[in-house]
């Protein structure tokens, strides 16, 4: 697997997580659920935007390495 197939996979992953969630939110919104969203989801959604802008960064360096190396 390469470093967009990994990139492409994450970020599908968490759409369909967010997904889920919206209609496990439709029967679970109290304040557990309201706390999870919080500290869980959004944490999370924080962490796939820094991992993606990292493996993009690292695509431009593996490919620039290739093109040095050819």
């Amino acid at each position: 697997m390469g470093m967009q197939d990994g990139r492409s996979l994450l970020a599908k992953s968490f759409k369909e997580l967010l997904f889920r969630w919206a209609d496990t939110k439709s029967q679970w919104n109290d304040s557990m659920s309201q706390g999870f969203e919080r500290t869980r989801l959004q944490t999370w959604e924080q962490d796939l935007k820094s991992a993606t802008a990292a493996m993009d960064h690292m695509a431009q360096i593996l490919n620039q390495a290739k093109r040095d190396c050819s």
